[in-house]
């Protein structure tokens, strides 16, 4: 299979979206918290809280969709200690951040094993199937790519429109826009600021665990150590790539998700029997950079990202 083959397969883009599915809840989450001024580097922990809840539940009996709600409930949990920590308290995002991905993959870890202490391979649990849509399912490349994928996609999907609606068509996103660039004004109007980022912290933290819960439900069956591999980080990458905006936010995670399944097609094709795999593996991370870096000096952040805000100071 030569290059030009792989980029013109249905089952290469349709395997570019199914990578890219958790990446679009969590960029789409960190996107959410820093609009409204907060940048929640918890995002990695909380992935692997949502991927270890999610999974759990479903293997105690709650069902894939009660899997998926108390996957968020998780995220948004660990979403509003950071928000306490950084709004009212004012305290550092980053040590926060930090602070938090280690505590949500420490206790998920925890968790895990004092559930299962006897274990010595994870339990399966039956997954999220594809969706084999009648008609739609059988329509040259844009079936495979698009009505074969499984529920939690097209969630993802959803929430791309949700969360654009949001910011760009009702009365809390220009609220939402307002903080994260002027608090003060929004503070004039009458608005709860400590509200607006509080909200937005733990409804960004529920998204991003999704992005964890999509992995084992969806992706596999499983809950494994290590199987995050640095997806959070990823997100919030992307989020400058997409200039804090929902629609490029997709694109750059379906690019993103492209350059992985390219890279493991290409590794079947007499270019992959010259290289070493190294420089696969290496490859969607370094062309994510490169594109980061092309976009980056002009992506228009929020203003007030970062920057703590407390009543009655000006």
């Amino acid at each position: 299979m030569d290059i030009l083959q792989i980029l013109l397969s249905d089952s290469f883009w349709a395997a570019s979206l199914r990578i890219a599915t958790p990446l679009i809840f969590g960029v789409l989450g960190a996107l959410l918290c820093e609009k409204s001024g907060v940048l929640n580097l918890g995002i990695e922990g909380i992935f692997v809280a949502g991927a270890m809840a999610g999974w759990l539940a479903v293997w105690a009996g709650a069902g894939l969709w009660g899997g998926v709600l108390v996957a968020a409930l998780a995220g948004g949990f660990f979403g509003l200690i950071h928000a306490i920590l950084t709004v009212p308290l004012g305290l550092s995002q980053h040590v926060s951040g930090l602070g938090v991905t280690l505590f949500a993959t420490s206790s998920s870890y925890f968790i895990y094993r004092t559930a299962l202490p006897n274990v010595s391979s994870p339990p399966r649990i039956e997954p999220f199937r594809a969706l084999d849509i009648p008609v739609l399912s059988d329509l040259p490349f844009v079936g495979p790519v698009l009505f074969q994928q499984t529920a939690m996609t097209w969630l993802a999907l959803g929430m791309v429109a949700l969360v654009w609606y949001v910011l760009e068509r009702s009365s809390l996103g220009v609220a939402l826009k307002a903080v994260g660039d002027n608090p003060d004004s929004v503070d004039a109007q009458g608005l709860s600021v400590y509200g607006l980022r509080i909200g937005a912290v733990v409804a960004g933290s529920a998204l991003m665990a999704l992005g964890g819960a999509f992995l084992t439900m969806s992706a596999f069956d499983a809950f494994f150590f290590g199987m995050v591999n640095g997806r959070g980080w990823i997100s919030i990458a992307l989020v400058i790539f997409a200039s804090w905006r929902p629609g490029k936010a997709l694109l750059g995670a379906l690019l993103f998700g492209a350059f992985d399944a390219f890279q493991v097609r290409l590794q079947t094709t007499d270019v992959g029997a010259l290289v070493p795999g190294q420089i696969f593996l290496m490859a969607p991370y370094i062309l994510s950079i490169i594109a980061l870096v092309i976009v980056a000096r002009k992506a228009d952040y929020p203003r007030a990202l970062l920057t703590p805000w407390f009543k009655g100071q000006r």
